[in-house]
């Protein structure tokens, strides 16, 4: 199905900040920024329901779409500009100068836009025409590696499709959550003019909020140059020999009352077995607690090499803006986000009370994160790689907690937000519900064998709890 879709590129443009409204910027990366150097860029697709043609889009929204995204990064300049890796023992940085630009594409889909924002099972393949790439350029020993590109897809009469890839070493993605809904905001605003940005969310650049009490800056630092030379951005979390030829990506959203269901068969068993409750039972933990294990069961089959005493990876981030012992501001342009790694066993986690175990690692690892938010932060990126290079692992792309759905440029809120990057990372994002309140949508990509039973497991499983 993917191959009788075409994609035609009508317009490349680049843009940058409204002439001489941006200053000169070089800004050293923190010890939060520099793991990031280690993956790959974020692929984030935002599909909107469009009922006109590509005519009335190029000659009515699309100026205004140019105009506004000049607008933000004349707030959010660094997106214009590029990450430089100097030679070794320097630090890479963000440099925005002026003439700096993002590239937008303006392209046009045959695609069917409601099976592409559906939540069903869809072909991966034919999500990658719809994001841009970044390309990368030398000047003498110095990598510059642009930040962002934009690609605007019109499904005539049908839908919108903004996709965008950006490096994570700017931003995470409370950051580029903002940057969105200022690009929206500005849209909204209407074609003509210069126009005050949204005072709350005004991007702070002040590193110096940012505090190493732990010396990780030179620890991460010497972690990058170890492994690559000053012409080499490996992607530690990318499997470069996944098989795409065979992979669906799909939707899953788990609702409040799925999740209290899940809670109170754990309450129940505990209490029926005399066991000590799992000691943070958040949504984000009974969903991801579900998922991990219906995920094992899926996978544990079609890896004859893995056995019971195997130790099982869930890896995610963990912000850290209320976890730090000194304010950092919501509007920090940056990463502040640490990490957090679970681990159990294969066989405690396939066994009847494999939830009750899947959570109780999670939530005990959020609630390590929340006492000594840097306990173990010396061996964040060695950590990444052990997981990584295990059998049978989990990470979580993304957070419910950035209401991204809340993203509107005035043609409504999304229909739907896809994270294209799982696809190569074994990961799955997570997102709030854009229908159910409270409620978190699972993305999650896998060969389509794996997927369908994915899905049995997941439905029965849900079907099963009283």
């Amino acid at each position: 199905m993917a191959n009788s879709i075409t994609v035609k590129v009508l317009d490349n443009c680049y843009l940058s900040p409204p002439p001489n409204s941006a200053p000169q910027t070089s800004l050293p990366l923190t010890f939060f920024d520099i793991p990031w150097l280690f993956f790959s860029p974020g692929q984030t697709l935002y599909f909107y329901e469009y009922p006109y043609s590509t005519t009335y889009f190029t000659s009515t929204a699309f100026p205004n779409l140019k105009h506004s995204l000049s607008l933000t990064l004349q707030q959010y300049y660094p997106f214009a500009g590029n990450l430089k890796s100097p030679p070794k023992p320097g630090k890479p940085e963000l440099v925005y100068t002026e003439g700096d630009k993002v590239q937008l594409t303006l392209a046009e889909s045959n695609g069917d836009f409601n099976h592409l924002s559906g939540n069903h099972p869809r072909d991966v393949n034919e999500f990658y025409q719809l994001v841009p790439n970044l390309p990368t350029c030398f000047t003498g020993e110095k990598q510059l590696l642009p930040l962002l590109a934009v690609q605007v897809t019109v499904f005539p009469n049908a839908g919108i499709c903004i996709g965008l890839t950006h490096h994570n070493v700017a931003c995470d993605g409370r950051t580029f959550n903002n940057f969105m809904k200022t690009w929206a905001w500005y849209y909204g605003l209407g074609p003509l003019g210069d126009y005050p940005s949204p005072i709350k969310s005004l991007p702070c650049y002040d590193r110096s909020v940012i505090i190493d009490t732990c010396g990780l800056e030179a620890i991460f630092l010497k972690d990058w140059w170890n492994r690559n030379s000053s012409q080499e951005i490996v992607a530690v979390g990318t499997q470069t020999n996944v098989d795409l030829s065979n992979m669906v990506r799909a939707t899953f959203v788990m609702s409040l009352s799925d999740m209290e269901r899940i809670k109170q068969w754990i309450l129940a068993q505990c209490k029926r077995k005399n066991k000590s409750q799992p000691i943070h039972l958040s949504p984000s933990v009974l969903t991801c607690a579900f998922v991990w294990v219906c995920l094992l069961k899926t996978q544990v089959g079609v890896n004859e090499k893995c056995v019971g005493e195997d130790p099982i990876y869930f890896g995610f981030n963990a912000g850290g803006l209320t976890r730090l012992e000194y304010p950092v501001s919501t509007t920090y342009f940056g990463n502040c986000i640490g990490f957090g790694r679970g681990m159990a066993k294969m066989n405690e986690l396939l066994e009847e009370d494999g939830i009750i175990v899947a959570a109780e690692v999670f939530g005990n690892t959020v609630k390590r994160l929340d006492k000594s938010f840097f306990g173990g932060a010396e061996k964040w990126i060695s950590d990444w790689e052990v997981m990584f290079g295990s059998k049978l692992h989990v990470m979580v792309s993304g957070s419910p907690k950035l209401d991204l759905y809340e993203t509107d440029f005035g043609w409504g809120r999304p229909k739907k937000i896809e994270e294209i990057s799982i696809d190569t990372t074994r990961a799955i994002s997570l997102t709030e519900s854009r229908d159910l309140e409270g409620g978190i949508e699972v993305g999650l990509a896998l060969p389509k064998p794996e997927m369908d039973a994915f899905v049995t497991s997941y439905t029965e499983g849900l079907e099963a709890l009283p």
